[in-house]
């Protein structure tokens, strides 16, 4: 009798097991919109967009609006009213598309849209893929609102990295937690601030990445360069494991 219980229970904890490891095997190929994978994704395409604006339109950065804050000041210590003007059309478009953003966590607009986090993705890869058709002639300020203003509904829209705070298409906060997290665990030997160090550097590196492809590409192709941010964020939306309330849990 005793013998049968335990064959029993031997054989329910190797069940439990079994659904444990299947289950653990089956999230490996989830990619969720606060994933690691996904986070690799979106960095790239913010390096790439940052190194083609800068390569092709008239140096002017599209995602990081702290290097163009900067080169406004910069432009207008020197006098420069012209060349630092040009730099202002793109952070307005930058607001507008955080305000974009936070639409997109109302109600109403998820009714609509009952999965958010493909339809930022599929609409960035859209509009990038519109923004390779147009001439070289096209101006430089058309070109970069644009994409200033996409970014920034990207950049709003994936916020959490597993379970922390980062930024999809900017750097300095991303190294900041890295950076904080190393200390951590090598000080306090935490595994979970480990881990937090290697994704982020993961985001940190892709980044960089994703500015070296751009910067070869767009010298290389052109203005159609774009297009290959446009095919990774379409990657991305196909594989994306949507949650409709991506965009509403975080404040």
């Amino acid at each position: 009798m005793e013998k049968t219980q335990d064959v029993g229970h031997k054989h329910s904890s190797g069940l439990v097991l079994r659904r444990y490891l299947l289950k653990k095997r089956a999230s490996v190929h989830k990619l969720t919109a606060e994933s690691v994978g996904l986070g690799i994704l979106l960095a790239v395409v913010g390096g790439f967009l940052d190194a083609y604006t800068y390569v092709s339109r008239d140096g002017v950065f599209a995602t990081s609006q702290t290097g163009n804050l900067v080169l406004l000041g910069v432009e207008a210590a020197h006098g420069q009213w012209n060349q630092g003007f040009r730099h202002i059309p793109p952070i307005v478009a930058f607001v507008l598309g955080v305000a974009v953003a936070e639409s997109l966590k109302h109600p109403h607009i998820i009714r609509t849209f009952p999965h958010p986090a493909r339809t930022v993705l599929f609409l960035e890869s859209i509009v990038l893929v519109i923004v390779g058709t147009w001439p070289a002639q096209v101006p430089n300020m058309v070109v970069t609102i644009t994409i200033a203003f996409i970014a920034s509904v990207q950049i709003s829209s994936f916020r959490t990295l597993v379970k922390w705070p980062y930024n999809s298409a900017m750097v300095t906060g991303n190294l900041r937690t890295a950076a904080q997290a190393a200390y951590t665990a090598l000080v306090f030997h935490d595994r979970k601030s480990l881990l937090q160090f290697f994704d982020f550097t993961l985001i940190i590196v892709s980044f960089l990445v994703g500015a070296l492809v751009g910067t070869l590409s767009t010298l290389h192709w052109g203005t159609k360069a774009i297009w290959i941010a446009s095919g990774i964020l379409l990657c991305a939306m196909l594989v994306l494991n949507a949650n409709p309330k991506t965009l509403l849990n975080k404040s």
